[in-house]
């Protein structure tokens, strides 16, 4: 049996390990409807009403930047519109255009049907247990961050 103190028993090293592969995965099918991971993660996250452009970047843990060269993409793509705020003309609002929103179930029927499949291979104790951890994880994680 291997040491405690090698790389495969770091918990970051294991979500890390596992984020690569479910990335890798999700690339493999978006890239075969002409979409990225990243995309798709927009879509998914682009509310009826629109989302504001400065939402997105932390919902999503990218880089304005990033954000910025996708949404273009995007735009340029016919997947979003871009459209200041009523009320607020320094907001822009992200709206998803019919070939968004077609594209957007594309995304979530991916998710859904990868998350079904997880859940029938995982006893519901343990599901139970790897969110209770998860939810540590994330409460840990929002201590260290702020300790910065």
């Amino acid at each position: 049996m291997a040491e405690e103190t090698n790389k495969e028993y770091y918990m970051d090293f294991v979500v890390r390990h596992l984020w690569h592969k479910i990335s890798r995965m999700y690339n493999q099918k978006a890239n075969e409807y002409g979409l990225t991971i990243s995309i798709g993660f927009i879509l998914l996250n682009v509310d009826k009403e629109g989302t504001p452009s400065t939402q997105l970047g932390p919902k999503m843990g990218m880089e304005p930047t990033s954000l910025s060269r996708t949404l273009k993409t995007m735009e340029d793509n016919g997947l979003i519109r871009r459209q200041p705020d009523a009320e607020d003309k320094r907001k822009v609002l992200i709206f998803l255009t019919q070939e968004g929103i077609d594209k957007r179930r594309i995304a979530k029927h991916v998710v859904f049907d990868f998350n079904e499949r997880l859940t029938a291979s995982i006893p519901k104790g343990k599901l139970k247990t790897f969110f209770e951890v998860a939810e540590r994880l994330d409460a840990t994680l929002d201590i260290e961050l702020n300790n910065f």
